[in-house]
């Protein structure tokens, strides 16, 4: 008698050109969560996950409202005893400026050689539409292995600012063993990654005030302190010449990586000539003592993401400006928690900000540190599951990133996540040319199946 899993890894090869069709047709929806222009789009998206998981045979699909965008419910739970899947992910998409830089439209997918363009189509969308295509592989076996439960929520891309309401509120609705989160991606095609930490997130906005209007830098320049001058002069004081962060306190709480962490770390092919390849800088900077991939995943940063100040058009206009403006994000490790970051930064503000200035310190969103322990079912379940397909033992690693979703879980519902993808470091996300490896997202499809049947033996 055939194997339910090998008939299930059939019906998805046979059945590849349609789940690309499906990829194609909601990556043509342009979902981009951070304006309310794209809102009727958002909600397009939402309704097309909504219709998918029906079509899928999902039972109690509901499209359930938050404070922002809604999250996509569903559910399949048929197989008495048998472990529950909660699958998460997120329909939201970046904007995808500049649009200039686009060799095809954005939100027109087009498949170029062993690959298809196009914003979402690897974070996190096409990320998705894999874990579908198993579940539904896995479901025309007749033998659906586990129980499924989904939570597909539209506001990753803007820090998941509802979902830790939405998970407090239905924790219950979402008990479940583990959840399959693939928005964690793959360290490169020929290396499967399971993810079992992520940073968390203390972003922030610093504001400084001057004169209380734009001032003739003729005029007034030497005699009132300019405060994009202040700004960046606190900015620079924000680290040592080694890389190293001067916040009071900031390094209090880190924890220490362990001996077999930094073994770990040394493994990954993520060394200083992956980083010099992937951005291009002439060279590397940081924590001399810790190796590129430990000062990735291991160790806390603290990085300006942008700064506005004065005139910025085309031509020239010598204003001294009344204001000046930074977006700065921290990222933290365990045991460090945004709140005691907001208040280290005040406390920098205060002992360093001159006197001359005013100062004001908005915190935006922030996200906790998540730690899953590689001894889980799922997380064995998944290991196996890529070893099947790749023939390779998968690299495990701790992610840069944060996931408002892996820590609101944990928090609210105690569920665990397994954290993997079939994105890669070359696909561009976030970027103008969006693109996902076909070849690898098709090995993907395949790893999911036997993560399922791995998980219902």
């Amino acid at each position: 008698m055939t194997d339910a899993r090998d008939i299930a890894l059939t019906y998805a090869r046979q059945n590849r050109d349609r789940f690309l069709a499906d990829l194609k047709d909601v990556i043509a929806i342009p979902s981009i969560s951070t304006s309310d222009e794209y809102k009727p789009e958002v909600l397009r998206a939402a309704l097309w996950m909504a219709d998918r998981l029906r079509g899928l045979g999902m039972d109690n699909v509901e499209v359930m409202p938050t404070g922002g965008h809604p999250v996509v419910y569903g559910e399949w739970l048929k197989n008495t005893g048998a472990p529950t899947v909660l699958v998460y992910g997120h329909y939201d998409v970046q904007p995808p400026d500049p649009l200039d830089l686009w060799d095809t439209s954005p939100f027109e997918p087009v498949a170029r050689g062993h690959h298809l363009f196009g914003r979402g189509s690897s974070d996190m969308k096409g990320q998705v539409i894999a874990t579908f295509s198993a579940i539904e592989s896995a479901l025309k076996t007749g033998r659906m292995p586990v129980n499924v439960k989904f939570m597909i929520e539209g506001e990753e891309e803007i820090g998941s600012e509802n979902l830790g309401k939405f998970i407090k509120t239905n924790a219950k609705k979402l008990k479940a063993d583990i959840c399959l989160n693939a928005d964690a991606g793959m360290i490169g095609a020929d290396y499967p990654t399971i993810t079992y930490g992520l940073r968390g997130l203390a972003y922030m906005e610093l504001r400084v005030y001057g004169p209380n209007k734009d001032l003739h830098s003729g005029l007034f320049g030497g005699t009132v302190h300019n405060p994009a001058q202040a700004l960046v002069e606190l900015v620079a004081g924000m680290h040592d010449k080694n890389g190293r962060v001067t916040l009071p306190g900031f390094y209090k709480k880190v924890r220490r990586l362990t001996e077999d962490e930094r073994k770990a770390f040394k493994r990954l092919p993520t060394n200083a000539k992956f980083y010099l390849e992937q951005t291009g800088v002439p060279k590397l900077w940081g924590e001399p003592e810790y190796i590129p991939s430990e000062r990735v995943g291991g160790r806390p940063t603290l990085e300006v993401n942008g700064l506005l100040s004065g005139w910025t058009g085309e031509g020239s206009k010598t204003v001294l400006p009344a204001y000046a403006m930074a977006k700065i994000s921290c990222r933290l490790v365990p045991d460090q928690t945004p709140e005691e970051t907001f208040k280290q930064m005040q406390a920098y503000l205060k002992a360093k900000a001159p006197r001359d200035i005013r100062w004001e310190l908005i915190s935006l969103h922030d996200s906790g540190t998540a730690i899953t322990d590689l001894k889980s079912a799922g997380v064995k379940a998944m290991a196996d599951g890529l070893h099947a397909v790749w023939g390779t033992r998968p690299l495990f690693r701790r992610e840069g990133g944060s996931i408002g979703a892996v820590v609101q879980l944990q928090e609210y519902a105690g569920v665990e996540s397994v954290l993997t993808g079939f994105g890669l470091p070359e696909d561009n996300i976030h970027s103008p040319n969006e693109c996902l490896h076909l070849p690898t997202w098709y090995k993907g499809i395949d790893a999911l199946i036997h993560f399922l049947f791995n998980m219902g033996k």
